[in-house]
């Protein structure tokens, strides 16, 4: 699953964090993806959604190092996987170090895993990421890091590679061009036939069908990897999101 579940200190009235976090957590449960990617949250309410998924853990660091600092953490069920290595890397020319990359409004990071399957053994590489807002620049260069560095850890660890994350570009914006000569999108290649609407911003707006799809899942196209189901998870309550953006989810085979 890939979610930016808005970062919980925004003055949202209505939609404000602590109205919303239990609606969100609980639709978390309720999926159960064993693999999480999650955007814009903060230590408190990574804290939340652990403390109610006990099973569940994290992996990553802030982008800032200061308070209310966001992630681009991702969530796994212990139960399921254990975590062999770990790291986070700023999308930009320096990336062991906090720093903003090419014209970036924001520092910007990605998160990323070797998982291994406790019960099959099976191992592969999940990465979380989340592209500038503005920076049109920062977004093709951050799409080419990434590249790369999928390239530099299938030469180490050569496994299956997923990658998901808030892109704030659709499928056809130029940035997204090199992650799609080097993987596929889990939307585009699913076996059966994506269920739900493709947008995943909603702005919370609840009277509006959510019409950019700038939220995605991509695989890498050189392993034994299927996608059997996609979702856009579109679950409301009382006429609101708990985000404002929708969850994907992607169901995976590893032959």
């Amino acid at each position: 699953m890939s979610y930016n579940i808005r970062f919980g200190s925004a003055n949202d009235g209505e939609n404000n964090w602590d109205k919303r976090k239990e609606k969100l957590v609980a639709l978390l449960s309720y999926y159960e993806a064993p693999l999480i990617g999650i955007q814009e949250a903060q230590k408190f309410q990574i804290d939340y959604i652990l403390q109610n998924m006990p099973n569940y853990k994290a992996i990553g660091k802030p982008r800032e190092y200061r308070d209310l600092a966001e992630y681009s953490c991702i969530l796994y069920n212990a139960n399921e996987y254990k975590v062999l290595e770990d790291q986070t890397l700023w999308l930009s020319q320096t990336p062991m170090q906090m720093s903003k990359g090419w014209d970036a409004v924001c520092y910007r990071i990605v998160t990323y895993g070797l998982f291994q399957n406790r019960k099959t053994k099976q191992k592969l590489w999940f990465l979380n990421t989340h592209f500038d807002h503005q920076g049109i620049e920062a977004r093709n260069n951050s799409a080419n890091f990434l590249s790369t560095l999928i390239q530099q850890l299938q030469t180490q660890k050569k496994v299956p590679v997923i990658l998901s994350g808030d892109f704030n570009a659709t499928l056809a914006d130029t940035c997204l061009q090199t992650l799609k000569d080097n993987l596929y999108v889990a939307f585009e290649q699913s076996k059966t036939k994506p269920y739900g609407n493709s947008g995943t911003w909603n702005a919370f707006d609840f009277q509006k069908q959510p019409t950019e799809q700038i939220d995605h899942i991509f695989f890498d196209k050189n392993s034994s990897i299927t996608v059997q189901k996609y979702h856009t998870i579109d679950d409301f309550y009382n006429f609101k999101y708990p985000s404002d953006h929708l969850p994907i989810m992607a169901s995976f085979i590893i032959h």
